[in-house]
């Protein structure tokens, strides 16, 4: 009934044979109890209900040692119950294996996936929400069909089985007619009632009377009279079970609904007003609470959990954390509005206080306002201190309040109840009793909160939150009082477990141990791999293998809870001083950290964890050369860049060749981070060079070519960490001479990082570089930043942005879109294209290797480095304004599931760029109205098509009109390229028929379901509850 759920592995007692090992994972042992002792039970998916049940069970002492009495001989063997003649009681077998492993098993859950297998539920049942009420009639029954014959046969009845009589009495001539029942539980009423004993004393106190017109037939006077009817307790058992009716059903708005007001219960109390007998002792009479089961959520579902009390005392108790704060600062339960304002005005120095200052303070104490938390409940707070006129006092024409001089108990009395010598005795025995500041019980015994996996400790006054809410007490469990428990069961976790399952259990016990040993052992062991020095050569900024193949690393298993002595004492590795260093590789090559000089720390303590490098060297050098550590050393490998030969115009051999045809020879060199870009410029050439870095990338803002910025003398000084270079930036090295050549000039930069004009005169201006360190200049290659160019087909128009490469061309600082399809034409690959002028190529910028957007003629390029472009030849010529949207717009055939082949269409989004200015446009076009039609947006990336709606908001005159929203902001997002469905709405009704080129497409639009609303919203549909069974072999 809980779906797979059930299939979650346990890690408690195999079903089967004995020895077979523990179910659950294998790389990782169960957790072992926690502090408090106790054990929790998993959740299987929907079992919260069953697990606060066995642990009310296995908290009733008496019921678990009377199962526990059972042996092999009248339950039979776990390992026979697949034999078909064998006699095999598998459910209370399960139940005892499970209250063993609970009570000594050193683990911090159990499981009950054995035991509900023996319930006969399985994986294919409907997973569904169930009452731990109906589950507790339904397994005590099991539990009965399943021990006939044996001497436990008897033990539901003698444990929890009572008997109540109702009887009709005869007003004329004194009859009584009577009817005994026997009852499980006791079903009391929530609704209209205060209380527990308010609801005892409605049932079997109060009598119902027949009279008027509905009159009783008495059997002796043999006509209709006037009776009385009531009902007593006849026979009470030692187990009394109360299950509230928090759960009712408005017929007004035909839906169930869960009592969620206040319905106070007592700790203990006394039954003798409600028995038939009054002569008993009054032992027989006094029953204790010791377990509450408590249902979080509504009539549809939500969560149990359960409070129990501790019996035999077999945890371990300590006060929760929040109990000892409030001690600490002396707080009140903020729960109470009395406890609280009684609080605030005894620590006020005048002991009186405004009326309207109270709930500022109110607040301030609490940090939740009264109208929030109390309003509700109780009214406004001047109401509440007129209601409690035994505590405080309103004085000065009720502006102020105090407190009385006596001040009686801060709790709220008890709900009056029916007047009763009996029940005025009894009526103490309440949850009053219990003192604000018990933090420990009188009788030894404490409370604990057993929620699923989890068990914490509380307190008798965390009993009293549960008598309201969503959250509340749905079962009471109470015990009599006279039932003492023998001194050699306290504290004794053993005590009448049956000597086999006590074997079982430190076998168990054993193979937890075991498998704790053996994790602990394999997650504290790590690898670490050793680098020797010997074997290294220090070459730039970082360490590198003299040889690659040549094992230089060595790899060890180590302890990480050993010290680092340990790791030191490997002295076969390493002669003379060892010095044992973090290491880590980066893009330079294998760098020095921290070194562990402390031999008494752990590996763990030291921060050597799995696959750690550690190199092993004299602490001062490497090879001869001196090495730095640390992380403000740590090589940041550059990539620096120089013309080559050709690029300079010295082809004969002079100059650096050109190894990848893109004008410039590129270099990897590491330097330490800490070092400055004076040392870096010394490194690389000659002091009067310049050193630049690169400004602009793919996507930048900035105006003209990708350029190069020269670095300022101030920033000579600073080092490479304070310039935010990393591993990869790119640094150009260009020598005096070099800004001689046609293609190199300096360019000055403006506040706004534009690029302007070139400068002639670059010689002459050196000077002001060095000396006017406020003037920004960049260093420009006019049309050698290189640009991937790739061709797009009009026939092969389905794979664009997939075409061959022509090669690489340029586009230089202040080049517009024209000039660079111009510098495309005189690619090779285009020279035996018929191309007449630049306006018959369409560029297309590529982003991801997917055209992105069209460069329209005037437009400045704004191109990185490398960025890669895509040229279409076109039929005719185009010259696209900025405004001009680019779209391919494709509509299905009326009346077919075909297409007509797609349509470039230009859509200017300069007169008006929203869904309705498209809709327009299309219209238009094709000689429809706007309202004809439906229209939709490719999205290729996830297959689907986005509706564009052609609504417009409806604005009131009193607001400020909306600005309409444009395509080609969010969420559509529209650019050149992108696809457009068309669907002619007055053809076809259900199906947006679109395509891609080359095959059919069918979109289908969904309906919006229409949802009937009532006054209480929407209705839920709700699975059909299944009822819950549990089967149980025939054994009679």
């Amino acid at each position: 009934m809980f779906g797979d759920l059930f299939e979650e592995d346990g890690d408690g007692f195999s079903s089967s044979t004995p020895g077979t090992g523990v179910k659950g994972r294998e790389c990782e042992p169960p957790p072992p109890r926690g502090k408090l002792k106790l054990c929790g039970i998993k959740n299987q998916g929907g079992t919260c209900y069953l697990n606060s049940l066995i642990q009310t069970l296995l908290f009733t002492p008496e019921f678990r040692g009377e199962l526990f009495h059972l042996g092999p001989d009248e339950l039979g063997c776990l390992a026979d119950k697949d034999k078909p003649e064998a006699k095999v009681r598998v459910i209370p077998l399960e139940l005892q294996r499970l209250f063993s492993h609970l009570l000594l098993v050193d683990e911090k859950t159990a499981s009950t996936s054995d035991l509900t297998d023996s319930f006969g539920w399985t994986n294919n049942e409907e997973m569904g929400q169930q009452d731990v009420q109906e589950l507790n009639r339904i397994l005590f029954s099991a539990l009965e069909s399943s021990l006939v014959g044996t001497s436990g046969s008897s033990l539901i009845h003698r444990l929890y089985h009572g008997t109540l009589v109702n009887q009709i009495t005869c007003k004329e001539c004194g009859n009584i007619s009577e009817r005994q029942e026997d009852f499980l539980d006791l079903t009391v009423s929530v609704r209209g009632v205060s209380g527990l004993e308010e609801a005892l004393w409605n049932m079997f106190v109060e009598e119902e009377m027949f009279e008027g017109n509905n009159l009783y037939r008495c059997s002796r006077c043999d006509q209709l009279v006037r009776a009385a009817k009531s009902a007593k307790l006849r026979k009470l058992p030692p187990f009394l079970t109360i299950s509230l009716l928090r759960f009712n059903f408005d017929f007004a708005k035909c839906e169930r609904y869960k009592e969620t007001g206040s319905y106070a219960f007592p700790l203990t109390f006394n039954l003798r007003p409600f028995c038939e007998q009054n002569d008993w002792p009054d032992s027989e009479y006094s029953y204790e609470l010791f377990s509450i089961i408590i249902h979080k959520g509504g009539c549809y579902g939500g969560h149990y959990h359960v409070y129990i009390k501790d019996i035999d005392q077999l945890g371990y108790w300590e006060a929760p954390v929040s109990h000892l704060k409030k001690e600490c600062e002396n707080s009140v339960d903020a729960e109470d509005p009395l406890s609280v304002l009684t609080g605030i005005l005894a620590q006020e120095e005048s002991k009186c206080v405004l009326v309207d200052q109270l709930g500022q303070k109110l607040m301030n104490k609490t940090g939740t306002p009264w109208s929030k938390k109390y309003k509700k409940q109780y009214g406004t707070i001047s109401k509440f201190l007129q209601n409690h006129p035994e505590v405080f006092m309103l004085v000065s024409d009720g502006t102020h309040v105090a407190l009385k001089a006596a001040v009686p108990a801060t709790t709220e009395p008890s709900p009056t109840e029916p007047v009763s010598s009996a029940s005025a005795n009894n009526s103490t025995e309440n949850i009053e009793p219990e003192t604000a500041g018990d933090t420990e019980a009188t009788d030894g015994c404490h409370w604990f909160d057993l929620n699923d996996s989890t068990v914490t400790a509380i307190t008798v006054k965390d009993i009293k939150k549960q008598f309201q809410g969503k959250e509340s007490a749905y079962m009471l469990f109470y015990r009599k009082t006279a039932m003492k428990r023998p001194p050699e069961a306290i504290g004794n976790s053993a005590y009448k477990v049956p000597p086999h399952l006590v074997e079982l259990v430190q076998e168990e016990n054993a193979r937890l141990q075991q498998r704790r040993a053996e994790f602990d052992a394999s997650s504290n062991s790590i690898e670490v791999r050793l680098h020797l020095a010997p074997h290294y050569h220090w070459q730039n900024g970082a360490l590198h293998p003299v040889s690659p193949n040549e094992d230089s690393i060595i790899t060890v298993t180590f302890d990480r809870r050993k010290t680092v002595g340990d790791l030191r004492l490997m002295q076969d590795l390493w002669e003379g001083d060892m010095a044992l260093t973090l290491a880590k590789n980066v893009p330079a090559g294998l760098h020095l950290y921290d070194t562990l000089t402390d031999d008494q720390i752990s590996l763990y303590s030291a921060g050597v964890s799995n696959g750690s490098d550690l190199f092993v060297w004299n602490g001062r050098e490497v090879s001869g050369v001196a090495v730095k550590t640390g992380v403000e050393w740590e090589p940041v490998l550059l990539t620096v860049l120089r013309p080559s030969a050709e690029e300079l115009g010295c082809g004969d051999g002079s100059g650096v060749g050109d190894a990848d045809g893109s004008g410039m020879v590129h270099s990897m060199k590491g330097f330490a981070g800490g070092a400055t870009l004076g040392t870096v410029l010394e490194a690389l050439g000659p002091q009067e060079a310049f050193l630049c870095q690169e400004q602009s990338r793919p996507g930048a803002s900035g105006g003209g070519a990708s350029g190069w910025r020269v670095f300022p003398p101030q920033d000579m000084q600073r080092t490479l960490r304070e310039l935010s270079l990393k591993d990869g930036d790119a640094l150009l090295l260009l020598q005096l001479e070099e800004l001689d050549s046609e293609s190199w000039h300096l360019r000055r930069v403006d506040w706004c990082e534009e690029i302007g004009e070139p400068l002639m005169d670059e010689v002459g201006l050196i000077s002001k570089i060095n000396t006017n360190p406020l003037i920004s200049f960049s260093i420009c290659n006019d049309f050698k930043y290189l640009t991937p160019v790739y061709s797009c087909f009009p026939e092969c128009i389905s794979e664009r942005g997939k075409g061959h490469s022509w090669g690489h061309t340029g586009a230089g600082g202040g080049a517009t879109a024209s000039k660079g399809a111009f510098s495309m034409m005189t690619l090779p690959a285009l020279q035996d294209v018929c191309v007449p002028s630049p306006a018959f190529l369409r560029v297309w910028l590529l982003e991801c290797k997917k055209l992105a957007r069209i460069l329209r003629g005037n437009q400045k390029l704004k191109l990185g480095n490398g960025a890669d472009v895509c040229v279409e030849r076109l039929m005719k010529e185009e010259d696209l304004g900025l405004k001009d949207l680019l779209l391919r717009v494709q509509m299905g055939v009326p009346g077919e599931k075909a297409y007509y082949p797609f349509e470039e269409f230009l859509w200017d989004t300069g007169r008006d760029s929203t869904s309705r200015g498209l809709y327009a446009a299309l219209a238009s076009q094709y000689g429809l109205t706007p309202d004809s039609l439906l229209l939709a947006k490719h999205l290729p990336d996830k297959h689907t098509w986005m509706p564009i709606s052609n609504w417009t908001q409806q604005v009131s005159k009193r607001k400020k009109k909306r600005k309409a929203e444009s395509l080609q902001a969010a969420p559509f997002y529209l650019k050149d390229g992108d696809s457009i469905g068309v669907k002619v709405n007055l053809i076809q009704k259900n199906l947006f028929i679109l395509s891609t080129v080359g095959e059919a497409a069918v979109e289908t639009i969904p309906k919006i379901p229409i949802c009937h609303y009532s006054k209480s919203g929407p209705t839920k549909n709700r699975k059909p509850e299944v009822a819950l069974s549990i089967s149980v072999g025939v054994f009679r």
